[in-house]
């Protein structure tokens, strides 16, 4: 048995990111003292050796031994012994007296050794020489190790010669006296720059020299990384080290160079899924060498990625808590635009790697800074999540984006912006798993085991149903099956969350400004609220629509979600809807070509759903009072909300097609049309007539003009009163949106008027008056010199006043 595991959980980055200022700036003071004792010891001990080094050589070179010298007699007695002993016949004088020199020296060789007492025997005991000549420095011949390279060996006949070559090395002098000293030179350099006074222009210069060299470290670092990632992962540092530059010069535009390019760099290295950490077993494993340099980049990835993303949020950090640093090189009026650069990077990543790790952190800092009080950033920050969203198509992070709006939402007791809530109308949810309840509560399906496959099928029946079985199989994986389960499934857990959301504001917060996205927010996704809800849904609609509190597009959006509902799974109850005719019916008078003109869209929604799509459900009287207001409102709106009325007018007449009895003069029945009556089937629509289409066939706007001629023919299908192509076929929405007035022009464009320029122009009589005419033409004409004849209006004027 192994020793037993650590119980201690290892940091997640969640508790990272609350460790407190404080002790991170503990941490940082003691690994700085720690970095300046360990400097001081080192300067320390080699001046130290180099203090040894010089008395060294001073001093004379001490023998290793002393030995005791003996009397010159008994020198020369053992000199002749051995000089005896030596074949001196056959060698040369020199070699002889060489040999002689030798011998003299050589105390070991010539003393008797059985009979001489040891060396060190007359020394103390206290005294200890090995120790004090171990202190005595050694100064030997060092021979330079050259680096060999192999080269491929030569093969000859008996042996296998091998080749090298020497590898040639960079000569460079490390001498750390000179280095400390040019140091110490450049501080003080420096020190002295700052002390002198510069001026502005000066001052500018120099900003501006330091700010180049910083922009090309920060390319040079970028492109090496960029270019080969795998090698150069280690440069990440460096580049993330350039965050906290303290040149207060060029600090701030440093740090959102640097903010940014990080934030390209990870985008465009970063894979394409999601890295998990190693358990111990697979780290103790021998792998293969590209292996184990794979799984180093990618710690080296992840690690810096979570240190980039904690700078980020430092930063963001130090700006609401309005946090000066120690440091003072950035100053506290400029955090404001490194806060909205990070906040910018953070929004990039979030759209860019929702597959990549950390992404859930990134979304906990970002969802509290959607309700931020500054508006530039609750923006940036609300148009990041509707692209996300829009962009989610397997639906994970949408998926954790809206559980950490819902628990902010009821965290802070529903007081967030409304923009928050809209952008949950960007969610891709088209399809959940309605009948979940039904298929929990429905028995499951018990399958036939082995005993009574054999019992009640014969082998040859076994055998097919085994081969159905194995096909099924493969077209499932074919079709991609299970990723399509897994994406409803998704989004159904999505979409409740939602509706928790929604219900909550509509039954704690009525009255907050939070009720018109919540209607919007229904009136899209109704169709696919459970059938459970439906009933209490509809009564608090009802209830809030009584209430009179609401204005004319949250009205219009109530209508909207009831009928959603009833046209979805709603066919099966049983609920009559009058009420919700009445208030559209009386609400289609409120609006006009002011600011109201952009609710028409969410009307012609609704008339779609309450008219065209329940048409059996929705009786004649009501229809033809509906086409009647409708052509009336056509007439106070503006002219593409005049083409999308006229367009859901002519889906009404070819759903009732005895509609047409509003184009006759003639009244049906008895009873006078009541106008202002609220109640569409008592009004009398019948008794009266679409006087309005003639007024609109004068309309400036040409498309006007034909839907109006349109509708007074019958709206045929065919023939000479039908619309065009391009008409028919678009819905009154996309009428609507393509004829906008947003640009202030006309839609479409109006030509110029067509000029009638006539070549030849004929003269006659322009004045009718003949007494005026020969005035005119006397005075025209050349005058005599003696005629003094000129019009008198004067005169005129007095006869008229006596």
């Amino acid at each position: 048995m192994g020793p037993p595991k650590s119980k201690k959980r290892k940091p997640t980055f969640r508790r990272l990111l609350k460790t407190s200022s404080v002790k991170i700036e503990n941490k940082t003071k003691n690994r700085r003292f720690k970095a300046e004792n360990a400097d001081k010891k080192h300067r320390k001990e080699q001046r130290k050796l180099r203090n040894a080094l010089k008395d060294s050589a001073s001093r004379a070179p001490r023998p290793l031994e002393v030995y005791k010298k003996r009397p010159e007699e008994e020198l020369e007695d053992e000199d002749e012994e051995f000089l005896e002993s030596l074949p001196t016949d056959m060698m040369e004088d020199e070699d002889l007296e060489q040999i002689k020199a030798m011998a003299r020296k050589a105390s070991f060789v010539t003393r008797d050794l059985s009979s001489s007492e040891p060396i060190h025997s007359k020394k103390r005991k206290g005294e200890q020489s090995a120790e004090s000549y171990e202190k005595h420095p050694r100064k030997m011949r060092k021979e330079e190790q050259k680096e060999v390279i192999h080269l491929l060996p030569i093969k000859d006949k008996s042996r296998i010669i091998p080749q090298s070559m020497e590898k040639p090395v960079e000569q460079k002098v490390e001498d750390d006296e000179e280095d400390y000293e040019d140091a110490e030179l450049s501080a003080n350099e420096e020190e002295l720059e700052e002390a002198l006074p510069l001026t502005a222009e000066e001052r500018e210069t120099l900003r501006a020299k330091k700010l180049t060299e910083k922009k090309l470290c920060i390319a040079m670092l970028g492109s090496a990384i960029i270019s080969d990632p795998n090698n150069n992962i280690k440069k990440l540092k460096e580049l993330r080290g350039m965050l906290m530059e303290t040149d207060s010069l060029v600090a701030v535009t440093v740090r959102k160079l640097v903010m940014v390019s990080l934030m390209e760099i990870f985008k465009d290295i970063v894979p394409a899924f999601r890295i998990r950490p190693l358990t111990e077993e697979e780290k103790n494993a021998k792998v293969k060498r590209d292996t184990q340099q794979l799984r180093e980049f990618e710690e080296g990835l992840v690690s810096q990625y979570k240190f980039y993303l904690e700078n980020l949020e430092q930063t963001i950090k130090d700006w609401k808590q309005k946090k000066l640093k120690r440091s003072q090189a950035v100053a506290l009026q400029a955090y404001r635009g490194l806060a909205e650069v990070a906040i910018r990077c953070v929004c990039e990543l979030l759209v860019a790697l929702p597959h990549f790790n950390f992404h859930n952190n990134i979304i906990v800092m970002l969802v509290p800074l959607m309700n931020d009080s500054s508006r530039k950033v609750s923006d940036m920050c609300c148009e990041a999540m509707k692209t996300l969203f829009r962009e989610d198509r397997l639906g994970y992070a949408s998926l954790g984006a809206v559980k950490v709006l819902s628990g902010m939402i009821k965290g802070r007791h529903f007081n967030v912006r409304p923009e928050l809530l809209k952008t949950l109308m960007w969610l891709r949810i088209r399809e959940v798993d309605l009948k979940r309840d039904t298929d929990e509560t429905a028995p499951k399906k018990r399958f036939m085991n082995n005993k009574e496959r054999r019992k009640s099928l014969s082998r040859m029946q076994r055998k097919w149903k085994k081969a159905e079985e194995k096909l099924e199989k493969e077209l499932l994986e074919a079709e991609a099956s299970d990723n399509k389960d897994k994406k409803i499934k998704l989004h159904t857990e999505t979409l409740d969350i939602v509706f928790l959301i929604y219900f909550r504001i509509l039954k704690k917060a009525q009255k907050s400004v939070l009720l018109p996205a919540v209607l919007e927010g229904l009136a899209k996704f109704a169709h696919l609220i459970n059938l459970e809800f439906f009933d209490d849904l509809l009564n608090v609609l009802q209830n809030l629509i009584r209430s009179g509190d609401l204005t004319n597009r949250e009205s219009l959006h109530c209508i909207q979600t009831a009928f959603n509902i009833l046209s979805g799974q709603g066919d099966v109850l049983n609920i009559d809807p009058l009420k919700f005719y009445t208030h559209l019916y009386k609400t289609l008078l409120c609006l006009h070509a002011g600011a109201p003109n952009d609710d028409i869209i969410i009307v012609l929604q609704c008339l779609d759903v309450m008219l065209t799509k329940r048409r059996k459900q929705v009786t004649l009287q009501r229809a033809m009072a509906f086409v009647k207001r409708l052509c009336t409102l056509s007439m106070h709106v503006l002219p593409n909300a005049s083409i999308g009325i006229m367009a859901a007018s002519r889906a009404v007449f070819h759903a009732f097609p005895k509609c047409d009895l509003l184009l006759d003069n003639d009244g049906q029945g008895s009873g006078v049309y009541l106008p202002e009556l609220d109640e569409p089937e008592y009004c009398n629509p019948q008794n009266t007539s679409l006087w309005e289409l003639p007024t609109l066939m004068r309309h400036y706007q040409p498309i006007v003009r034909k839907f109006a001629a349109h509708l007074s023919h019958g709206a045929p299908s065919d023939g000479s009163g039908a619309l065009g192509v391009n008409l028919s076929r678009r819905s009154p929405g996309q009428l609507f949106a393509d004829y906008s007035f947003r640009d202030m022009t006309f839609n479409p464009p109006v030509g110029a008027p067509t000029t009638k320029k006539r070549d030849h122009f004929t003269i006659g009589h322009c004045l009718l008056d003949q007494e005026l005419k020969k005035q005119v033409d006397k005075v025209l004409s050349v005058p005599d010199e003696d005629d003094d004849t000129s019009l008198d209006f004067s005169q005129a004027l007095t006869q008229t006043s006596t």
